[in-house]
């Protein structure tokens, strides 16, 4: 099955409904430069994030949270500890987590790190096309966190690696593409603004550990992801007249497609 998915569709809808309804507890090991933004996605949304960076108390956390994120933007020593602890203990206790392999192939040790958290099986792995590309092996790795490579390019790389892992892959770009090995989901929108906003990839990974923390198909739930996100990047470009007051719209068109405004 190749389909199409978009806001309003009803299953976006009820995804969402089920989210702000639910607010899943989200624990997020993610990089010091989008730490704030992926939080405040999070609670747009009617989440619950939580930042539990030690790893002492990683995996315990994981183990109870609704839904991890392990993001390698900021490795660490310490902070690396805690994303293996973290995913083994999701892992162990059948929770949900996603893998953001962050400048994976533009850097050796991050490559070899990230393919090590493979083992413990996560439920959803999302990077732009050279992530995926390199993650699968068929790629070198982009400009730094920056993708050289289009979705489409990478789509047979996100079927193999989907296939391989059992994980449903999201490949992120101006039409994201979302792969269980068989399926695959395309979600259009956006804007290209998103891409001059630090941390609004970041934040689709936890927003995908969010909608499978609601216990739905995770091919369904990270689709869902990304076309609320999609959405709300579109309808923050209206009248933005610049990066700063777009990201600061791009929360409250989150919130407004929740229902979590209060207004």
């Amino acid at each position: 099955m190749h389909r199409e998915l978009s806001w309003p569709d009803p299953m976006v809808l009820g995804a969402l409904t089920a989210v702000s309804d639910a607010a899943p507890l989200v624990h997020c090991i993610t990089n010091i430069v989008v730490a704030g933004f992926t939080a405040n996605t999070l609670l747009a949304i009617g989440a619950s994030p939580a930042m539990v960076e030690n790893a002492q108390e990683a995996g315990p956390f994981a183990a109870v949270a609704g839904g991890v994120l392990v993001n390698l933007g900021t490795l660490s020593e310490e902070r690396e500890r805690a994303m293996v602890a973290a995913a083994a203990g999701a892992h162990a206790a059948g929770r949900p987590w996603v893998l953001d392999p962050v400048a994976v192939g533009a850097l050796e040790h991050r490559t070899v790190f990230a393919k090590g958290l493979l083992v413990h099986q996560p439920t959803v792995i999302r990077g732009n096309a050279s992530e995926i590309l390199a993650l699968a092996g068929a790629g070198a790795g982009g400009k730094g966190v920056d993708s050289t490579a289009a979705s489409h390019d990478a789509l047979l790389a996100a079927r193999s690696l989907a296939t391989e892992y059992g994980a449903v892959i999201a490949v992120s770009g101006e039409t994201d593409l979302i792969t269980d090995g068989t399926d695959v989901v395309e979600v259009p929108g956006g804007h290209p603004l998103m891409t001059r906003v630090t941390g609004v990839g970041c934040a689709l990974g936890a927003m995908m550990a969010a909608f499978c923390a609601v216990d739905a198909p995770p091919l369904a739930a990270a689709a869902a992801a990304s076309a609320v996100l999609a959405a709300a990047g579109s309808r923050s470009a209206v009248g933005s007249p610049g990066t700063g007051t777009y990201a600061v719209r791009l929360l409250d068109e989150l919130c407004a497609l929740a229902g979590t405004s209060g207004a």
